[in-house]
């Protein structure tokens, strides 16, 4: 195991980190990553390496790479990997993009703050070789249909409540770590890219006549904690389903940066390119899985879709714009009234605030709802997005605007509505919360808090 400066230096990242690496020879101990990680982040100094036989507690996401002034911590690259895969043609390689890559990447070829480019973003995708280029806006939609059912059951049965979102991995991490008492309040949900895996290697192979065997599943995102969910252990269902042990719902996740990083080195001028199209099956969403990458846009979309489940009505303009739970404040609060029904909610980014909400429940604070984002503005400032410095405020501010803007511009806006997932559910999944969706859709944590004390 290697050895690790102190604490108050800089954070410990461990060599078989799989988000996070260190370049040794470019760190300057400027102690900057340990700020970030103890005041926002609050893991840094919440253990001790004494206490865990030198060994790091990470929830990896990846913030201390943004403040790092010398790219001494950069991303744990796999883009080189899926490039080889690419190239040997012997895979059906399929890239599924996250809502906030597309209003983040054109900041890495000099466009302005926040965006929009997705047609560009598929168009570069397609020229890099990938065989399918999806959307996992898709899943968000599928969350939602699954999130707002739970939300209803608890409410509806008093139990477990609050429900915590769960499509966050550093936070899922940071709570089996420091508060596994509140496992069982946390949606069992998996992330919309835990489920996306999981659907294109049956649902999506069957019906394009692909041997799940030869699919490589590639996810797109600004989170590079999302390199360590996808390797949690659960997250195979799929090799269940079809019967091959050693299948992965989801192979490789590459970030916003690689994927820059990859187009410059093949010397590709992103601006000249002409915008394309999602594939059209599982390319498909409404505008409640574009706000995903939105702090309080899961809440936002769960709470839409909850009041038609529960009122067969559409939701009232005040739902569509839910301005109590938007902005950029890191904890934020509202009381919905949903066919009659009291709905206390809250919305929470940075995890040392969600400490701060954790012990306002544990004092007798009630809540109905609560999503909990580790990064700032939620997946929109991911470790893996551009990093501006002092500018990251007004850059995550942009990003946050574009989204909702092209959710306010679309026809489809409630996830329910989605037509693939209204033919998903139809075809395969029987219906929201079915055996079927729990099997493949909801997953299990586990409590590391063994890991504060290894000794």
């Amino acid at each position: 195991m290697m050895e690790h400066l102190n604490q108050m230096i800089r954070v410990a990242i461990d060599e078989n980190n799989p988000s996070v690496a260190r370049i040794e020879e470019k760190c300057i101990k400027c102690g900057q990553c340990a700020r970030v990680c103890n005041d926002f982040v609050s893991v840094n100094n919440n253990y001790d390496l004494a206490s865990t036989c030198g060994k790091s507690i990470c929830v990896n996401c990846g913030q201390c790479i943004k403040v790092c002034p010398t790219s001494s911590l950069v991303v744990k690259q796999e883009y080189k990997t899926i490039k080889k895969i690419i190239e040997n043609k012997n895979k059906i390689v399929i890239v599924s993009t996250s809502p906030s890559v597309r209003v983040g990447l054109g900041e890495e070829f000099g466009l302005p703050f926040g965006s929009f480019v997705q047609g560009k973003m598929v168009a570069l995708l397609k020229k890099l070789g990938f065989n399918y280029v999806l959307d996992t806006n898709f899943s968000a939609d599928l969350t939602i249909c699954e999130e707002a059912s739970e939300l209803i059951e608890r409410i509806k049965n008093n139990d477990s409540l609050p429900q915590f979102t769960s499509c966050c991995p550093a936070w899922i991490k940071f709570a089996e770590t420091f508060y596994p008492e509140i496992l069982p309040n946390i949606s069992t949900c998996k992330s919309p890219i835990g489920m996306q895996g999981p659907i294109i290697k049956t649902y999506f192979a069957n019906k394009m006549g692909i041997n799940p065997k030869d699919i490589v599943n590639v996810a797109l995102t600004p989170c590079v904690a999302k390199k360590f969910e996808i390797r949690r252990d659960e997250m195979n269902i799929s090799a269940k389903i079809n019967g091959v042990d050693d299948m992965r719902d989801m192979d490789y996740v590459i970030t916003t940066t690689e994927l820059a990083e990859w187009a410059k080195e093949l010397n590709i001028n992103f601006n000249d390119l002409a915008d394309m199209e999602f594939d059209k099956f599982m390319g498909e969403a409404s505008g409640s899985g574009v706000i995903f990458g939105n702090t309080g846009g899961v809440m936002e979309a769960a709470v839409r879709t909850a009041y038609t489940y529960l009122t067969n009505k559409r939701p009232p303009e005040q739902l569509l714009n839910l301005h109590a739970v938007r902005g950029y404040d890191g904890i934020k609060e509202a009381e919905l009234d949903i066919n009659g029904i009291k709905v206390k909610v809250a919305v929470v980014y940075g995890l040392a605030n969600s400490r701060i909400l954790i012990e306002k429940i544990k004092n007798g604070e009630k809540y109905h709802f609560v999503e909990i984002m580790t990064c700032p503005g939620g997946c929109i400032g991911g470790g893996g997005q551009p990093k501006h410095f002092d500018k990251d405020d007004e850059a995550q501010k942009e990003r946050i605007k574009a989204l909702y803007a092209k959710d306010s511009s679309m026809e489809v806006r409630l996830s329910h509505e989605n037509p693939e997932i209204i033919a998903l559910y139809k075809e395969y999944l029987s219906a929201p919360h079915s055996e079927k969706a729990v099997e493949m859709l909801h997953t299990i944590y586990f409590n590391r808090n063994n890991d504060l004390n290894a000794r």
